[in-house]
C-alpha cells in the first residue's frame, strides 16, 4: 500500500469515527436537554406559564433579533446582557426581598446568609414532574417572577423609567411593541433562567453546567471543569510534542530540489467563458465587504452611543440588532462568495475542460445569490421592525440564531444554490478526477471539500421552529464550526496546493502527501472540537469532556504554522516571474500569522471550560471571532481571488503603492 493510499485510509477512518461520535453526542443531547413543561404552576395550582407561552416567547425573541441583542446561555451579542443571567439575578434578589419584606439590604450578614441558603434550596431544587409534565413553584417565587416580568415588559416597551437601560443596551424604543408579546417573552426568559439554576435529576449540577456564575443560587464552576480544563492543556502539549517529533523525523525525507519553470506555467491556461464569468462574483464580493465594514462601524458606534450613530438617531430605522445581524452575516457571505468564485474558476483550470452551458450556470448562480442576499436582508429588517408577523418570521424573517439568522425559505434557496455550485464544479472537474495520475489526489480532495461545503450547509435545515434550543445549538455549530472552520480550511489547503503545483514550484507527490496529512491533522481536532461551543447549552458533562479535549488538538497544527509561512515566503521569490503573484502570496502569509494569533492564541484562551465559564459573553469572544474569521478565512479568500484575477488579467500590472506604508518626515 502506497503512502498516499495509507493517508486516504487514515483520513476515511478518522472521519467515520469522529462523525460517529459526534452523532452519538447529538443523540445524547436530545435525551438530556432541559424539558419545556406543559405548565408552570404554583403550589396551590395556579398556572403561571404554559408550554405555548414559552415557545411563543421564543418566537418573539427570534423576531427581535435573538442572539443579536443580548445572549441566551452565553451565545449572542455582548452589549445587552445575557437574558438568562439577568433574569436569574433579578429573580433571586426579588425573592429574597419578598422574604425579608423589602429589608434584605438592611439585614445583618448572618441573616442575609440564611436567606441566601434558603434561596439556593428554592432555585436549585428541580420540581419538574415528568408524569404530569409540570414545574411547581412556590407562591413567593411566583410573586418574584411577576416583579421581574414587569421589569422586562417595561424594558422592551417604551416606558421612560427604563429609557436609560435601553440606551445602555443599544435597544431601540418599543423593541417589542405588543404587550402580549412582551408577556410571552418573559416566559421564555424565565425558562432559560430556570434551566440555568435547576439541578439535573440525581446530579449536583444544573442543566447548563452551573453557568452563569451566580453565587446567590450556588452557581459556581463544578469540579469537572477543573479536571477537563487541565486535560485540555495536557492534550495541547502532548499534541504539539507529537507533531514536533513527526516534523523532526520527516524533515530530512523531502524530495530533492527539482527544476523550476523558466516562465509562468499558468499563463498557458486558457481562460474559458465560464472562468471569465466569475469576475462578477468578485465585484459582488467587494461590494459585500465594503457594506459589511459600514455596518460594523455602525454596530461599534451603537456600543458607545447607545441609540445614536455619529449623533444621529439611527436606531429607529436601523437598530443595533439589525446592523449586527448584517455585519456578521455579510462576513460569512463575502467569504463564501470568494470560495464559490474560486471554485468555479479553478475547476476548468484544473481539467482544461469547459462543459456545455457552464457559463450560463455560473451566471444563473450569481443572480440567485443576489436574490438570496436582498430577500434575506429585507425579511430580517421587517422582522426586527416587528411588521412581518410571528407566523411568517421563521420562514421569511429573522431566526435569531447567530450566523444562521436568515429565514428558512432563504436557507433552502441558498442550499439549492450550493448544490448548483457543486454540480458546476463537479462537471468541470470530472476529466481531472478520471485521469490516472498523482495529481488526481489533489483534484479529488478539492472536489470532496467542495462537496462538504455544499452539503454541510444542510445542517441549517435540520431544526424546525419549535425544536429544542439545545439541539438547535448542536446543529448550528455544525454549520458555523464544521462548515466554516473545518471544510473551508480543507478546501483552501487543496486549492493552494493545486496552485503551487501548477506553477511548478512543488512536486505533485510532495504536495499530495502534505495536503492529505494536513487534512488529517486539522480534522482530528476539528470535528469533535465542535463541542467546545456547547459546554453550557443545556448539554451533559460528556460534551464538556470531549469538547475540551479535542478543541485543544485544533490548536496543535497552528503551533507549527511558521513552517508553512516560511515555505510560502520562499516560493514567492523562487523565480523572477513569481513577482506576478506577490500579493496573493502576501495574503497567504497573513493567513499563517492570523491562524496562529487569531485562531490559535485567542481561540485557546477561551477554549478550556474553566476559562470559558468566566469569559463567555466578554469581548474576548468577538476578539477571537474577528481575528480568526477575517484574519484567516477573509485573508485567504482575498488571496485566492487575487490568484484568479491574475489569471484573467495576466498582463495587468498591480501597483502596490497606495497600500504600502510610507515614512513620514517631520
Amino acid at each position: 500500500m502506497t503512502s498516499t493510499r495509507k493517508l486516504w485510509t487514515a483520513l476515511a477512518a478518522l472521519l467515520v469515527t469522529s462523525f460517529g461520535v459526534l452523532l452519538w453526542v447529538g443523540y445524547d443531547i436530545s435525551l438530556k436537554d432541559p424539558p419545556v413543561p406543559e405548565r408552570v404552576v404554583t403550589e396551590n395550582g395556579r398556572t403561571i406559564y404554559t408550554r405555548g407561552d414559552i415557545l411563543r416567547g421564543r418566537q418573539v425573541w427570534q423576531s427581535m433579533g435573538g442572539m443579536q441583542l443580548g445572549s441566551i446561555w452565553g451565545h449572542g451579542g455582548y452589549v445587552a446582557p445575557d437574558w438568562s443571567a439577568d433574569w436569574l439575578h433579578r429573580e433571586s434578589l426579588a425573592l429574597m426581598d419578598h422574604w425579608s419584606a423589602g429589608t434584605y439590604d438592611a439585614l445583618e450578614q448572618e441573616q442575609q446568609s440564611a436567606l441566601q441558603e434558603r434561596l439556593r434550596r428554592e432555585m436549585r431544587t428541580n420540581t419538574y414532574d415528568e408524569a404530569s409534565d409540570t414545574i411547581t413553584i412556590s407562591d413567593e417565587r411566583a410573586a418574584a417572577i411577576a416583579q421581574v416580568s414587569d421589569h422586562y415588559e417595561s424594558l422592551f416597551g417604551n416606558d421612560p423609567t427604563t429609557a436609560e437601560l435601553r440606551e445602555n443596551y443599544a435597544m431601540k424604543n418599543n423593541t417589542v411593541p405588543h404587550p402580549e408579546h412582551r408577556e410571552k417573552l418573559s416566559a421564555f426568559f424565565w425558562w432559560t433562567a430556570w434551566a440555568a439554576a435547576a439541578q439535573r435529576p440525581g446530579k449536583d449540577i444544573t442543566y447548563t453546567n452551573n453557568w452563569p456564575s451566580e453565587p446567590l443560587v450556588g452557581n459556581r464552576p463544578h469540579s469537572s471543569m477543573f479536571i477537563w480544563s487541565a486535560f485540555s492543556v495536557t492534550f495541547l502539549l502532548a499534541g504539539i510534542g507529537l507533531l514536533g517529533w513527526h516534523h523532526a523525523v520527516t524533515h530530512g525525507r523531502r524530495e530533492r530540489e527539482h527544476d523550476l519553470p523558466a516562465s509562468d506555467p499558468l499563463r498557458k491556461v486558457v481562460v474559458t467563458p465560464s472562468m471569465r464569468a466569475t469576475a462578477k462574483y468578485f465585484w459582488v464580493l467587494l461590494a459585500l465587504f465594503l457594506v459589511q465594514i459600514v455596518f460594523g462601524a455602525m454596530t461599534a458606534h451603537y456600543q458607545v452611543e447607545g441609540q445614536l450613530v455619529y449623533g444621529y438617531e439611527a436606531a429607529e430605522i436601523l437598530p443595533y440588532s439589525i446592523t449586527r445581524t448584517w455585519h456578521t452575516q455579510l462576513a460569512v457571505l463575502w467569504i463564501a462568495v470568494a470560495w464559490l468564485g474560486t471554485g468555479l474558476y479553478i475547476a476548468p483550470a484544473i481539467s482544461g475542460y469547459e462543459p456545455k452551458l457552464q457559463a450560463l450556470g455560473v451566471n444563473v448562480l450569481w443572480v440567485s445569490l443576489l436574490i438570496i442576499v436582498v430577500g434575506a436582508f429585507v425579511g430580517q429588517w421587517l422582522a426586527v421592525m416587528q411588521t412581518l408577523g410571528l407566523e411568517h418570521n421563521f420562514w421569511f424573517g429573522h431566526q435569531g440564531y447567530e450566523y444562521a439568522d436568515m429565514g428558512r425559505v432563504w436557507q433552502w434557496f441558498l442550499f439549492i444554490g450550493l448544490m448548483l455550485w457543486l454540480f458546476l464544479v463537479a462537471r468541470a472537474l470530472m476529466p481531472a478526477l478520471r485521469e490516472k495520475s498523482e495529481a488526481r489526489h489533489i483534484s479529488m480532495l478539492f472536489f470532496l471539500s467542495a462537496a462538504a461545503i455544499g452539503l454541510f450547509f444542510g445542517a441549517a435545515l435540520l431544526w424546525n421552529e419549535h425544536s429544542s434550543l439545545s439541539m438547535i445549538e448542536y446543529w448550528r455549530w455544525w454549520l458555523v464550526h464544521l462548515w466554516v472552520e473545518g471544510f473551508f480550511e480543507v478546501f483552501a489547503t487543496s486549492v493552494i496546493a493545486f496552485l503551487f503545483t501548477r506553477l511548478g514550484l512543488i512536486p505533485i507527490r510532495s504536495a499530495t502527501v502534505a495536503v492529505l496529512f494536513a487534512t488529517i491533522i486539522f480534522m482530528a481536532g476539528g470535528v469533535l472540537g465542535t463541542l467546545h461551543h456547547l459546554y453550557f447549552a443545556g448539554t451533559s458533562m460528556a460534551v464538556m469532556a470531549l469538547g475540551a479535549s479535542f478543541s485543544a488538538l485544533e490548536v496543535v497544527p497552528l503551533a507549527y504554522i511558521g513552517f508553512e509561512a516560511y515555505e510560502h515566503w520562499k516560493l514567492s521569490s523562487a523565480t523572477p516571474w513569481m513577482q506576478r503573484y506577490k500579493w496573493p502570496v502576501m495574503f497567504f502569509l497573513a493567513v499563517s500569522f492570523w491562524n496562529l494569533v487569531g485562531a490559535g492564541l485567542f481561540g485557546f484562551v477561551i477554549n478550556p471550560p474553566l476559562s470559558l465559564y468566566y469569559m463567555q459573553g466578554l469581548n474576548l469572544t468577538p476578539l477571537h471571532g474577528h481575528t480568526a474569521l477575517f484574519g484567516v478565512y477573509g485573508m485567504l479568500g482575498i488571496g485566492l481571488v487575487l490568484f484568479c484575477l491574475r489569471g484573467m488579467k495576466p498582463e495587468l500590472r498591480w501597483d502596490g503603492t497606495p497600500i504600502r506604508s510610507r515614512e513620514v518626515k517631520i
